[in-house]
């Protein structure tokens, strides 16, 4: 990554780097270090999870675009986890 890069700080974007963590540990994306698909629903839980904190601490705190965001992402997460649950 180049040095004079910068990447915005904001919730929306903590949520996204969670929910891309989430989708590696799904195997619903490449793992960035091995460029393969893996599949560790044990880490993709604890994401899961962590997001769900994040919604519960933070209710009530969020604008009406964060809040959306992070239901979708936890709809999504939850959902692929399922998919995934039932293929192991």
């Amino acid at each position: 990554m180049s040095e004079d890069r910068e990447l915005p700080v904001s919730f929306s974007s903590f949520i996204g780097s969670l929910f891309g963590s989430a989708m590696v540990n799904l195997g619903e994306a490449d793992d960035p270090m091995t460029r393969k698909k893996n599949v560790d629903l044990m880490l993709a839980r604890n994401t899961i999870d962590l997001l769900g904190v994040l919604k519960e601490k933070t209710q009530g705190n969020l604008d009406e675009e964060e809040s959306s965001f992070l239901d979708s992402v936890l709809y999504e997460c939850r959902t692929k986890f399922i998919e995934q649950s039932k293929a192991e």
